[in-house]
């Protein structure tokens, strides 16, 4: 979140931390001179972007050093590599005042929204108390997901976070035990350390490779050995997320799953899988998800992202784990009275929703395609790690950014409407390493692909024409 404060201006925050005006951070001594020059020059591009994002509140005009100021902060919120997890959606609509533009939004599969027939199933479901055991919704769900995943018993937790941090407090069962996770895991990046922070659990970590797995070598070498030596934590677990988000969506190879279980069980260790997306894995391999399953000791599901509901995640493994789980998911307020209503969703999005995932596969591919064949060539995609529906791309042109890419993909540019019939704005987020992070969903139709596809060809060509005309 961006704020800027004052009036006029005296100091802004960005993320949580604020700076004065003054502040060295932003001195020109402090070798940013560079920066704030360019900033100045932007700042009458970018100011009026901020406005209509609803970024800026002030009644008096900013002077030359607040407005490089503000345009700093707006840049530094939008290359954060946090940024998909922070943005909210695009206000303004361009020099064309196109106030119906077609928005294809791209952020993340958690934007689904129910559908008239969950919404009808939700309305309907018989209901109970969940904490007392008596909702008979929730009680289905449970059975459905246990029965799906082959598993002995499974949980319905609010959120997958707290479904990943209750399997770290119940396999890691004394404080200052040890888990080894990927260095790029969503657990270890994205879930604020709750381990550490409400489980007293210490992570240490593997280097995540581009297709999501670990070094098994490098995963034996960080198990702790002669407990209880009392200068070391204790391994007790073995984490690994399937899809793997930041590395594009990769589903891991079931050759890998089987060695890490190998490796686990050699050690006395468990297995747990992130496994938001594991169900597009098991589309993207063609097996059921228990194939994938039955190499992990527990899997924390979730039926949020592209399976539809709108809220809850399915922890699902052994019954005298679960029976421990549902005592931690209590202690984090995670019991839920009359819950059936949310479980009634997670029922359909179990047994009717697993099928369409094939169609956000096959509609990342075409956007992937289209982006390669795009001339000039300003992207970079690795076609073969487009496996299921999170893509990620790189740009190949130094003068322009991932930031600016998807902030041109996000506006309806000047002359749009003329060329391509209509304001299409295009949401996605800048990523890692110069990349672009775009993510398919059951909200994003082949029709909403292809008015992507047009979006991205004039923005190239609009890129390309104001390069040439800067020559």
């Amino acid at each position: 979140m961006i704020i800027l404060i004052g009036n006029p201006l005296t100091s802004l925050a960005v993320n949580d931390y604020r700076f004065p005006v003054t502040d060295p951070k932003f001195n020109a001594t402090n070798g940013d001179k560079r920066s704030i020059m360019a900033l100045k020059t932007l700042s009458c591009r970018v100011l009026p972007k901020l406005f209509n994002h609803g970024v800026i509140a002030s009644t008096k005009p900013l002077n030359a050093r607040d407005a490089a100021a503000a345009a700093a902060t707006a840049l530094l919120g939008r290359s954060s590599v946090r940024g998909y997890y922070n943005a909210g959606k695009p206000r303004h609509t361009g020099p064309g005042g196109a106030a119906h533009a077609r928005v294809v939004d791209l952020r993340s599969d958690t934007v689904t929204k129910p559908g008239p027939a969950m919404r009808q199933a939700m309305a309907e479901a018989e209901v109970g108390d969940d904490v007392m055991g008596e909702d008979p919704t929730v009680d289905e769900l449970q059975k459905i997901a246990a029965d799906m995943f082959h598993m002995e018993a499974a949980l319905f937790v609010p959120t997958g976070t707290m479904s990943n941090l209750i399997a770290v407090m119940v396999h890691c069962r004394e404080r200052g035990d040890e888990m080894i996770v990927g260095d790029l895991s969503h657990l270890h990046i994205y879930e604020q350390g709750g381990s550490a922070q409400l489980a007293g659990v210490h992570a240490t970590t593997v280097t995540t490779l581009p297709n999501g797995t670990f070094d098994l070598e490098q995963l034996e070498s960080k198990i702790r050995h002669g407990y209880p030596d009392p200068h070391y934590p204790r391994t007790r677990l073995i984490c690994v997320e399937n899809t793997h988000n930041i590395q594009g969506g990769r589903v891991l190879p079931l050759t890998f799953l089987q060695e890490v279980r190998a490796l686990a069980d050699r050690y006395g260790l468990s297995v747990h899988m992130d496994g938001a997306r594991v169900m597009n894995a098991a589309v993207s391999q063609g097996v059921p998800p228990s194939t994938i399953l039955q190499h992990t000791h527990t899997v924390s599901v979730c039926l949020s992202k592209g399976l539809g509901s709108p809220v809850g995640t399915m922890l699902a493994g052994p019954r005298d784990f679960i029976s421990q789980a549902v005592r931690c998911r209590k202690a984090l307020g995670g019991g839920m009275r009359q819950a059936g209503i949310l479980a009634a969703a997670g029922k359909m999005s179990l047994l009717e929703m697993v099928g369409r995932l094939e169609v956000d596969h096959r509609n990342a591919k075409t956007f992937a395609q289209a982006l390669l064949d795009c001339d000039p060539l300003l992207f970079g995609v690795e076609m073969a790690a487009v496996e299921t529906n999170i893509l990620r791309f790189y740009l190949q042109e130094s003068s322009l950014s991932p930031s600016e890419f998807c902030a041109r993909m996000a506006e309806v540019g000047e002359g749009e409407e003329a060329a391509l019939g209509q304001g299409i704005q295009v949401l996605m987020y800048p990523h890692f390493g110069n990349s672009v992070r775009a993510v398919w969903h059951l909200g994003i139709s082949h029709e909403d692909t292809q008015l992507a596809i047009r979006k991205m060809q004039f923005v190239v060509s609009q890129y390309s024409k104001e390069k040439l005309r800067a020559q």
